[in-house]
This record gives structure tokens, C-alpha cells and sequence, in this order.
């Protein structure tokens, strides 16, 4: 191993450590923040956790597309990102030993995840038919007509959601919030600042990501598609990890099956944010065609954890995850094995 790839893999994991622990930090203070304005806990994880715990895919797809000037990247970090959100609930699933998780989760969830199929099949959509001979993306000055789409599905998810937790009534586990001591002694100023310090954290490794995962795929001769599929996305999602495994600690499950459902949503956004950056036209148009697979692993994924939520299964395989979360497994490997093969 030579010293520039030493140097290279230092760079990737001393981001993937500052995206982990700050992105924890501001999980933690936008989950106080959301209590102090008397927010339930699902929304708290579907909109407000979501979208801290997302800021890393954000800085890094901007990133990639303006610094890194790798479309794929950013496009295999948003995709891969819901792909591994989608896995860690067979993690979720591994943790709880005492019941199944689809047996103690809110079947609220529905609701934003059908809304995830259509926003991440509506991305393949437009993915297959920016390979399609003759077909042009109708665009305004370089931006795709479909990113208005995506934020507008996005907007009416959250206002939905929103409405059906409002008329939904609270269980008690949802009623005991996590951190309500913490969060009389602490002001909703204190958790600001911390905040905003945590995202400047954030923000400084998201950017740096992409450039250092266009180096280690140069590096590796590995394919720019898996790198960001794969490793980028992965390290973006350990702040969703972090969350989602101190939520389980803390007996906040819906809160945690929450942030991960609502960060696949937000990350389609960044998607429509990634093309307003990318200047060299539209960004779907630019891609591997190959990206649709991860979308529609996604979909997949998604569809899985619905009829898990559904029809609640109770029996587990040897004694340590459900059918489904084997299904989930299955569909991840699946997705990596043929972005690693043909992947651009």
C-alpha cells in the first residue's frame, strides 16, 4: 500500500469520524429542540431528525457536483444512503431481542413510506429515461422539470404526515419522550448554539467526503458509481445509525424507524438540490444508467418494511431477525454486488 492511499483512507476516515459524532450531536439537540416546541415523537424523527441527520448526504452531493465534478457520486451517495437507511433496519430488527420490530412499531409509518415509493420510483423513472435514445429531459436553464416534482411530493409528505400524527392518538411509549429532563435544564438556546456548532462540523467533512472518495476510487481503480453508492453513502449515514441505535436505548422506537424513513425522503430532495447545482446540465442526464437499480432496490426495500409494518410478522429466523429482514439483507447485497459489477 503506497503512502498516497494511506493518505487518502486517513482523509475518508477522519471525516466518516466527524460526519459520525457530530451528526450524533445533532440528532440529539434537534430531538430537544422538537420536544421544546411540543412536537410528537414520530414527527420529531420523520422531518426534524431527518433532516439534520441528512445534512451529510446534502454537503456531499453539492459537493461532488460542483468541486468533486462527479454526477455519479452525488447521485450514488443519495440512493445508496436510502439503501443503507432501508438496512439498518435489519439491524433494528437484530437489536431487539425481546419482539420483533415490526410487531412494536407504529403502523403510522405507512404513510411515509408509500410516499418514499413514489418519490424514489419516480427518480428511476426519470433515470431509465435519460438513457432512452431520443428522449431529452425538459429543462429551465439547466434543472431538470422533475426537481420541482420532487420537492412538491416532498412538501405534501410532510404536510400529510403531519396531519395524520395530529389525529393520530398518542400511545404511552410515544408520550414518555426521551430527554425531557435534559431538555427543562437545558434552553432551546443552549441546544441552538450546540446545534449550529455541530453543523458547522458537519458541513466541514461533508464537503471534503466526495474529493476524498474520487481519490480513493482513482486510487483503488474501483468505479466512481460503487464508491459513492457504497462507501460515501455509508459514511453520510452513520449519523442515522448513531440516531437510530441511542433511539432503541431509549425506548424511542418509532422515533427512530421515523428518522430513517424520513431521511430517504429528504434525500430524494437532495437530489433535485444536487441538479440546481450541477451546472453542466441536467443531472439525471449525466449519470450511469445503473443508479436506477439502487433506486428501484429502494423501492423494493421500502415495499418490504410496508408489509412488514402491515402485517406484523412474529416469528423470527433462528431466533434472530424476521423473515423481512432477511428479504432487506438480501436486496442490499443484491443492489451492491451489481453496482460493484457494472457500475461507471
Amino acid at each position: 500500500m503506497n503512502l498516497s492511499l494511506i493518505w487518502v483512507l486517513v482523509q475518508f476516515f477522519v471525516c466518516a469520524a466527524a460526519v459520525s459524532v457530530a451528526g450524533y450531536r445533532l440528532a440529539v439537540e434537534g430531538e430537544r429542540i422538537g420536544q421544546a416546541w411540543g412536537l410528537t415523537g414520530s414527527w420529531v424523527g420523520l422531518a426534524m431528525l431527518a433532516s439534520v441527520t441528512s445534512l451529510p448526504e446534502l454537503l456531499t452531493g453539492v459537493s461532488a457536483v460542483t468541486l468533486a465534478h462527479s454526477p455519479n457520486i452525488a447521485l450514488g451517495d443519495a440512493l445508496g444512503s436510502c439503501v443503507i437507511n432501508l438496512g439498518f433496519l435489519v439491524v433494528v430488527d437484530f437489536v431487539l431481542r425481546d419482539e420483533p420490530l415490526y410487531r412494536k412499531t407504529s403502523a403510522s409509518h405507512l404513510l411515509s413510506g408509500a410516499f418514499g415509493v413514489v418519490m424514489l420510483g419516480f427518480v428511476a423513472m426519470n433515470i431509465l429515461l435519460a438513457g432512452t435514445p431520443g428522449f431529452s429531459h425538459p429543462a429551465v436553464d439547466g434543472v431538470g422539470l422533475y426537481s420541482p416534482v420532487i420537492v412538491l411530493l416532498y412538501l405534501v409528505a410532510l404536510r400529510l404526515v403531519f396531519q395524520h400524527e395530529r389525529r393520530r392518538p398518542s400511545s404511552p411509549a410515544e408520550a414518555a419522550q426521551p430527554h425531557e429532563g435534559a431538555a427543562r435544564q437545558s434552553s432551546v438556546w443552549q441546544s441552538l448554539g450546540r446545534f449550529m456548532l455541530s453543523a458547522l462540523l458537519v458541513a466541514a467533512a461533508g464537503v471534503w467526503l466526495p474529493v476524498a472518495g474520487a481519490q480513493l476510487a482513482d486510487a483503488l481503480q474501483w468505479n466512481r458509481s460503487f464508491i459513492g453508492t457504497l462507501f460515501i453513502a455509508l459514511t453520510t449515514s452513520l449519523p442515522e445509525l448513531a440516531v437510530t441505535l441511542s433511539a432503541i436505548k431509549l425506548r424511542a422506537l418509532d422515533m427512530a424507524v421515523g428518522n430513517l424513513l424520513g431521511s430517504n425522503l429528504f434525500n430524494v430532495v437532495i437530489i433535485a438540490i444536487d441538479d440546481v447545482a450541477y451546472r453542466q446540465g441536467v443531472l439525471l442526464a449525466h449519470v450511469s444508467p445503473l443508479h436506477a437499480v439502487t433506486a428501484l432496490s429502494a423501492v423494493v426495500m421500502t415495499g418490504l418494511a410496508m408489509i412488514g409494518l402491515f402485517y406484523r410478522p412474529q416469528s423470527r429466523v433462528l431466533r434472530t431477525v424476521g423473515w423481512v429482514s432477511i428479504a432487506l439483507a438480501a436486496v442490499y447485497l443484491f443492489n451492491t454486488y451489481t453496482v460493484f459489477l457494472y457500475g461507471a
